[in-house]
């Protein structure tokens, strides 16, 4: 595979980090963003283009792909920063464009524009990558369809304009035909919200829906279809949560490896003990790897057919997740009893990676996965 990036993928690497660095001060790294704040955030997302990076430009979008969402991706990781970017634009953005007409000119040019949010609610069994079983049954009314059930999670978001949801149409749980991808807007009649706030320190809420309308127009591709699209859209957002996780891992090794340089410890440096050395080379490794994994995941979303998609972003997923709760162990334990605190931003950076390797199940589950191919 070639990794290598070319000018303009460069530039908007550089481009997205000068705005980390601006946007997110590095003693606020992984703070709770107030509604002001989070709102500011995704105005200057917009402004800088990345909320319509993957949106085709005849919605107001650049018409990127996986590469670039990879380079902006891996930037949020390191700055603990684009909150909901992963959810409302590679995932539902992706989703959105399997819609009809009127849906994707209401919902594409307003995500691109920054005017609207958009996030994707998951049951219980979603968030172990289980699509096949949504905790969602609509049955048909009419020409549209009502919605029963629960939705344990909706993404990184606690106040979206709209939220997309799979559901189940016909058959039973565990098939993988009879699901149908729906949009809904939260203040509906039938919804009730619970927001609450995950270990990362962003908010998210939990959906319950009892008799809630949902007309033709709100079904996203065709009925009983949905899980194809659900599952190309899942990988898109993995591979993009890969790089970030990748992000925060070398953000990590940086911060570690400078304080070893500092601190001071029977009259020398801890950078000069050779144990502390083969740490952080293990460390550097790890981090190699994790990057080389989250180009291969972000190339096979674009190239590879689906089985073959599918296998790469689990390994992925499942060498990724390990590597950021190795390099949080290892981060902390060499920060010492201050690792622990909440004024160092380690601790933030370990949450956050605590909380990736959780979305859409974590390194054990796609690893059952892979063996079961």
């Amino acid at each position: 595979m070639d990794f290598s990036l070319d000018e303009d993928q460069v530039a908007l690497r550089e481009a997205v980090r000068r705005y980390c660095e601006r946007s997110y001060p590095l003693q606020a790294r992984g703070d709770p963003e107030t509604p002001d704040l989070a709102r500011t955030h995704w105005q200057g997302l917009a402004e800088l283009g990345v909320l319509g990076m993957p949106i085709a430009e005849e919605w107001g979008g650049g018409g990127l792909g996986a590469t670039e969402v990879m380079l902006a991706s891996h930037e949020f990781g390191r700055a603990l920063g684009g909150v909901g970017f992963v959810p409302a634009v590679v995932l539902c953005g992706h989703l959105l464009g399997a819609g009809g007409e009127a849906l994707r000119r209401r919902w594409l040019s307003a995500l691109a524009a920054g005017e609207s949010r958009v996030s994707f609610a998951c049951g219980a069994a979603e968030m172990r990558g289980d699509l096949t079983r949504p905790g969602v049954v609509a049955s048909a009314d009419g020409d549209g369809f009502l919605l029963r059930g629960e939705k344990a999670f909706v993404l990184e978001h606690d106040d979206s304009d709209a939220v997309l949801l799979l559901a189940r149409t016909a058959g039973r749980d565990g098939d993988e035909t009879g699901l149908t991808l729906f949009l809904l807007e939260p203040n509906q009649a039938g919804i009730e919200r619970h927001v609450f706030t995950t270990l990362d320190g962003r908010r998210a809420m939990r959906l319950a829906l009892d008799g809630v309308a949902a007309p033709a127009q709100a079904v996203l591709g065709r009925p009983h279809e949905g899980h194809a699209l659900a599952r190309e859209g899942v990988d898109r957002a993995l591979a993009a949560w890969c790089s970030e996780a990748t992000g925060a891992i070398e953000a990590l090794f940086d911060q570690t490896l400078e304080y070893i340089k500092t601190r001071r410890q029977f009259g020398s440096a801890l950078i000069g003990f050779q144990a502390l050395q083969h740490r952080m080379a293990d460390l550097l490794m790890s981090l190699e790897l994790s990057r080389s994994m989250a180009c291969a995941a972000a190339m096979a979303v674009e190239e590879a057919p689906p089985a073959e998609r599918r296998r790469i972003v689990d390994a992925a997923k499942v060498f990724i997740g390990k590597a950021g709760r190795e390099a949080g162990h290892c981060a902390i334990q060499l920060h010492g009893g201050m690792g622990m605190t909440d004024e160092c931003r380690v601790g933030h950076y370990v949450k956050r990676l605590m909380v990736l390797d959780q979305y859409f199940g974590n390194a054990a589950d796609h690893l059952r996965r892979l063996a079961a191919i």
